[in-house]
């Protein structure tokens, strides 16, 4: 597809943009870039003392809460920052769309790989703790759930970095449906805490699957990727593929008036 085509023609440019990006965000701090890793660190840390050590909230299995908890909230975070910055992106970098010929394509795949630094660190994070509980991660299931994130994020921002250009006040919505969707994901609570057919509607939710199949990668008690013959795996794939095609649709079509809205 043309999509995959600009990008790996415009691949150096992208990484580039993508690390300048990055810098920028914290260009006015006297610690720079250092709090794009400090926030997020200190954010996961205050969970986990606040929902084991004060609350007594249990983990799904006898897992180490903190074992339990940071995979998935570190995919979370990524996910998170990832689809905004991306839905927000093409506003950000209105000057490149009006001025000068630019790849537009390419230009929610930038923000994508600046949040990719903080995430792939908090990633580390989790992989840190497994090990110093005795859970050591399971690298192939890890490298396939990233795998899986980058796929979901560019079929997600395809549609939403398109209406937000268009519909500034999207971005707004978007905000509290990524929120209303983190109560709704299995972060902070497991699956265990509800039954019947609930648990097969949560576990065909994207978000679930990335949360619950980077668990995988640490504990035993989390299944998703290979239960019931993989069917979550297929539901989360074709959902993924269905939402980049729809979004790729709206994206072309959309974009010949981005100039005229910016």
């Amino acid at each position: 597809m043309n999509f995959f085509k600009t990008l790996f023609q415009n691949r150096k440019m992208v990484f580039k943009l993508g690390r300048n990006d990055f810098r920028n965000r914290y260009a006015n701090a006297s610690l720079g870039a250092l709090w794009g890793f400090l926030q997020p660190f200190v954010f996961m840390m205050t969970y986990v003392i606040v929902f084991q050590y004060i609350m007594h909230t249990g983990s799904s299995g006898d897992y180490p809460y903190s074992v339990w908890f940071l995979p998935g909230m570190a995919t979370w975070l990524f996910c998170n920052d990832a689809i905004m910055q991306a839905s927000n992106s093409i506003r950000l970098y209105s000057y490149l769309v009006k001025k000068v010929v630019f790849p537009v394509d390419i230009i929610p795949v930038i923000t994508l790989v600046s949040s990719s630094t903080v995430g792939l660190f908090l990633f580390i994070i989790a992989g840190i703790v497994g090990f110093a509980f005795g859970y050591p991660p399971n690298i192939l299931i890890m490298l396939y759930i990233i795998f899986c994130l980058y796929c979901f994020i560019l079929a997600f921002t395809r549609f939403t970095s398109a209406l937000t250009t268009l519909v500034p006040d999207f971005a707004q919505l978007l905000s509290i449906v990524m929120q209303l969707c983190m109560w709704f994901t299995p972060i902070v609570w497991n699956l265990g805490m509800i039954h019947g057919k609930l648990v097969v509607l949560f576990k065909a939710m994207p978000f679930t699957y990335l949360v619950e199949g980077m668990r995988q990668a640490f504990i035993d008690s989390s299944t998703i990727i290979t239960e019931h013959n993989c069917l979550f795996t297929i539901v989360f794939w074709c959902i993924t593929i269905f939402l980049f095609l729809f979004g790729n649709h709206v994206f072309k079509k959309s974009k010949k008036d981005f100039a005229d809205v910016l």
